[in-house]
């Protein structure tokens, strides 16, 4: 059988370079989330409720990932990334001038988590259709490695976000901060949101996808076939979606947040610490990408398994010890880490389906997973610390969930190979 065809490199590389955007606009909330929380909510804990806001945004995901992934399966992928970008500019371009508490009360905050909804809507769409887009784009002894690529260029925006809101944060003072200074990084936000609109109308469809299209295969209802013929490929698709998530979202996006609450750090050298991390991310992804490719996505994702288990829970009490050395290395440990299951999860959950209900059985599968153990998991590390008294609850959350998953990760079938 004939391999399929691949895409010109430009348009795989404008996929992975349009993930930028959308991890730096998701991620920046939780990197300003001590900040967001005194600028938007009153209480007696403004953090938890940011964090909840957080997650109750993130639950849209599911939501945007079926409907975007219907009309990708329908229509086409290029259109697809289209329209889920155009709705990010402008949420984006919202959240930079809403006002705060202070000016119209606790509205801010209701509008504040309503945009973020929206935002969360439109991101359900993006990733799984740039991993499908690269998937079926790769050639087949590489997909591993450039799909991995999707996972390397997201956390270029996460390192972005980390970085912006560092230099935002160290650089102005308290009363220019909280009245304009914030306002900055979601519009730097706003603005590449659209320039990556415009570089993505220079991308080609997917070759799988035009494929179906002039076969006249394409599913007509693809997210009720996914769930008739796909089942199992959806609850692994959870499942490894479910330990890159938490691995991720705890171990990265939560870790400047748990610094400043529980290492009593300030908020600057948190997020300084957290674009170290974010750095550490970028180069563990196309190495586990690799590996995936040599090896396999089974071995390789149960060897990253078990370090998940062995690994977050010594590593969050070290995050909670006074050695600078002993920190800095726990952080760049966890991302690493958290770098190679996103890597090998995003080429091993996309091929559980064939390309006709790709972008469906994702949002069925690993968009679930991601709502559940990514956008709720930074508020139950805050609320698990705040019951058990102990710093380190987050890393027993995370090693709970990598020996839950272990038994699907040995029986998980290796790659398919049709596009």
């Amino acid at each position: 059988m004939a391999a399929p065809p691949s895409l010109d490199r430009p348009s795989l590389v404008l996929a992975a370079l349009s993930t930028i955007v959308e991890w730096y606009d998701f991620t920046l909330f939780l990197y300003l989330a001590t900040v967001i929380a005194r600028l938007f909510f009153v209480g007696h804990d403004p953090v938890l409720a940011a964090l909840a806001g957080f997650a109750v945004a993130y639950l849209m995901r599911p939501l945007g990932a079926m409907v975007f992934g219907h009309f990708g399966d329908r229509h086409g992928r290029r259109t697809t990334l289209l329209a889920s970008m155009t709705l990010m500019t402008a949420a984006m371009l919202a959240t930079a001038l809403l006002p705060t508490a202070a000016q119209i009360g606790p509205l801010a905050g209701v509008l504040l988590i309503l945009l973020r909804c929206i935002m969360g809507f439109a991101v359900g769409g993006e990733y799984t259709g740039v991993v499908a887009y690269m998937l079926e784009g790769a050639p087949v002894h590489r997909r591993g490695l450039v799909t991995s690529l999707a996972a390397a260029t997201s956390e270029v925006g996460g390192l972005l976000a980390a970085g912006i809101s560092a230099l935002t944060v160290s650089l102005l003072p308290a009363p220019a901060l909280d009245s304009w200074g914030w306002r900055l990084p979601f519009l730097f936000g706003a603005l590449l949101a659209g320039l990556i609109l415009i570089v993505r109308s220079f991308m080609a469809e997917s070759p799988a996808f035009e494929a179906a299209r002039e076969a006249g295969t394409l599913s007509r209802r693809p997210v009720g076939e996914a769930l008739a013929h796909h089942r199992a490929g959806i609850m692994r698709g959870f499942v490894i979606s479910a330990l890159g998530s938490i691995t991720y979202y705890i171990g990265i996006t939560y870790l400047p947040v748990h610094l400043v609450a529980q290492g009593g750090l300030s908020e600057a050298l948190a997020l300084q610490l957290a674009t170290l991390a974010a750095v550490a991310v970028i180069v563990a992804t196309p190495f586990a990408g690799i590996a995936a490719d040599r090896f396999g996505r089974r071995p390789t994702l149960v060897v990253l398994a078990i370090l998940a288990a062995a690994l977050p829970y010594p590593a969050f009490r070290l995050l909670a010890g006074a050695d600078a050395l002993a920190v800095v290395g726990s952080a760049l440990a966890l991302a690493a880490l958290a770098g190679g299951v996103s890597a090998v999860g995003a080429v091993a959950t996309a091929e559980q389906f064939p390309a006709r209900e790709r972008l469906s059985g994702l949002a069925l599968g690993a968009t679930s997973a991601t709502a559940l153990f990514g956008g709720l998991t930074p508020l139950l590390a805050q609320w698990a610390i705040g019951q058990s008294g102990s710093p380190a609850a987050p890393g027993i959350m995370i090693a709970i969930v990598a020996l839950a998953c272990l038994p699907v990760l040995f029986a998980l079938p290796e790659g398919r190979l049709d596009a």
